[in-house]
């Protein structure tokens, strides 16, 4: 009778020995989705805040953009997590908001939403998406190349009608304000990387004039907060979306952009490690991969084992 061969394993930094054969697990490929946080909305007519530029390897990215590569890493080294902050909505008509702050994952890094302009200080800004502008026919800003589009143009073309432009999105542009209402922030991305789709990094809809018939402007998909008026308050961009905040009515506050989020898809071979101060999940294995989702870090770090 033929003896048999007891089978015996052996592990050598991932590679397991199997009989007289070596298996090597997966490499350690890294799928991601990285987004900035978005900008605050305007007070003074103001625009909408513009949404935080977003990356991604999985379904869509920003910006119309082919898909991002996923990184090639190692086991045992330390890679850079940051997750940008929203900017505050505004309160002063005679400054832009400040831009959302920017989110970093390893090389890869997406921009903060753009600020949104005001009464006296009218264009939008240049972000990972662009703000909305203000009212007398301002410009919105310019998005980023691949994570963003710009934001609308705010005007008054009645008289009367005074309202901003909406902050661009992932996904679109900002609505330019019309007769009477204000422009809509821009649509975001939907991604699946999580397992299941979600839209992601939506502008904030520009705030509208005092008049009656006067309608601000409505949040875009993924997170962008509603634009509000004199008797109406504008909402905040989502948390761990990118959203842009809503603009307000002059002296009042205009909402706050929605924080960032990171998340990562990788063989369910490894597992992840959180650094000090990054707060994240790691999923249990499905189909192969597990998923990390990052929700907040600030010069934090992840690693592999």
């Amino acid at each position: 009778m033929t003896p048999v061969r007891s089978l015996k394993t052996g592990l050598f930094k991932g590679t397991m020995l199997v009989g007289n054969a070596k298996y090597a697990p997966p490499a350690l490929t890294v799928n991601y989705l990285v987004v900035a946080g978005g900008a605050g909305g305007n007070t003074g007519f103001g625009g909408g805040g513009g949404a935080g530029g977003m990356r991604c390897t999985v379904t869509a990215t920003g910006g119309g953009g082919s898909l991002e590569s996923a990184l090639s890493l190692s086991t045992g080294t330390n890679y850079t997590v940051t997750v940008g902050a929203g900017s505050a909505g505004g309160t002063n008509a005679s400054n832009k908001t400040s831009n959302g702050s920017d989110s970093i994952f390893s090389t890869i890094t997406s921009t903060g939403g753009g600020g949104a302009g005001a009464i006296s200080n009218r264009a939008g800004a240049t972000g990972g998406s662009g703000g909305g502008g203000s009212t007398s026919t301002s410009n919105g800003g310019a998005g980023t190349a691949n994570q963003g589009y710009a934001g609308g143009g705010g005007g008054d073309p009645a008289g009367d009608s005074a309202g901003g432009g909406g902050g661009g999105g992932a996904g679109a542009v900002g609505g330019d304000m019309s007769v009477f209402t204000a422009g809509s922030g821009g649509a975001g991305v939907a991604t699946s990387i999580s397992g299941s789709s979600v839209t992601y990094a939506g502008g904030g809809g520009g705030g509208a004039g005092s008049n009656g018939s006067n309608v601000a402007g409505s949040g875009g998909t993924g997170g962008g907060g509603a634009g509000g008026k004199s008797n109406t308050t504008a909402s905040a961009g989502t948390a761990n979306t990118g959203g842009g905040g809503g603009g307000e009515y002059d002296g009042q506050t205009g909402g706050a952009g929605g924080s960032g989020i990171i998340i990562l898809k990788y063989p369910d071979n490894y597992t992840i490690t959180f650094g000090a101060g990054v707060t994240g999940t790691e999923s249990s294995p499905s189909g192969g991969y597990k998923v990390s989702t990052i929700t907040a870090a600030t010069a934090g770090n992840v690693s592999w084992a």
